[in-house]
């Protein structure tokens, strides 16, 4: 089924120069919730572990030995043949793909945004957060709140019948309500065994536009969101992506299935699971009362 369903994806692409959407069956989303489930507790740790003072190295190495010890191999490392790390760690203005690096350390104050993808069982698993760094000021904490809220809201939009510009009009929507700049020349995607998929999935959009979304579909959605102006550059190093402006840029991403209950976030860790479970179990006594 799986090796039919690739065929079609490249007859596809051969007969009419664009890419197909392939939905996963019950089987491959239990091989999909396997590998989110582990980069989530992956990316929790991490979340521990920064404080001023870490090196993005130290961070970079220790995802890399928890992926591997839990059998997984770490997506990021060797990406397109030159890719170094395991993980992206961008600091403050850099809004994705910043190189692990020992020169690159943590400061008080500093936001640190936080990108990883793991394989296990021939599936990928793609998440990220953007993390303060000790305490930061207002505007830093604004950015990451509105970005989480548009990472929530673009998630709501993952369900059959929807669109992918619906998706990306939920972000886009919220973020322009602060004045923020929207990163456009990098999207979330398509996810399943490639990490990157069709299709497309920009953080901006009009609703009921492009591709329908169906039943068995798995987009890793990721707002990306600028204080300042959404212009990009990439630096000499040929992957750092920074703003032009210099402000605070800030991500974060899930991995999403679409059942026939809604939208499945896989990028959860145990704990996140059970208690997004019992918050939604108390709003629906609650709606009965």
């Amino acid at each position: 089924m799986i090796e039919f369903g690739q065929s079609l994806q490249n007859l596809g692409r051969f007969l009419i120069g664009k890419g197909m959407i392939i939905g996963k069956s019950r089987k491959e989303l239990d091989k999909m919730r396997a590998v989110g489930e582990l980069i989530a507790e992956v990316r929790e740790e991490i979340r521990r572990m920064v404080q001023p003072g870490i090196s993005t190295l130290e961070l970079d190495q220790s995802a890399e030995k928890m992926m591997r010890e839990a059998g997984a191999i770490p997506a990021f490392k060797g990406y397109m043949g030159t890719y170094p790390g395991s993980i992206c760690a961008s600091v403050n203005h850099v809004v994705v793909h910043g190189i692990p690096s020992s020169d690159v350390v943590l400061n008080e104050g500093d936001i640190f945004s936080v990108d990883m993808a793991a394989i296990l069982d021939g599936f990928v698993g793609d998440t990220a957060t953007t993390i303060p760094v000790g305490k930061v000021d207002a505007e830093k904490a604004q950015l990451i709140n509105v970005t989480e809220e548009c990472l929530r809201l673009a998630v709501e939009q993952c369900r059959i019948g929807r669109h992918v510009g619906d998706i990306g009009f939920a972000v886009e929507s919220h973020a322009k309500k602060f004045g923020y700049g929207i990163v456009k020349g990098f999207t979330g995607h398509g996810i399943g065994r490639k990490m990157h998929e069709d299709p497309q999935i920009p953080n901006y959009g009009k609703p009921g536009t492009k591709e329908k979304i169906r039943l068995g579909y798995v987009f890793a959605i990721e707002p990306m969101i600028n204080v300042g102006t959404e212009d990009t550059e990439i630096l000499a190093d040929g992957w750092t992506v920074v703003t032009k402006d210099g402000k605070p840029s800030a991500h974060c991403e899930h991995t999403v299935a679409v059942t026939e209950n809604g939208p499945e976030i896989l990028t959860f860790t145990k704990e996140q699971k059970r208690h997004f479970l019992q918050t939604c179990n108390v709003v629906e006594a609650a709606l009965t009362v």
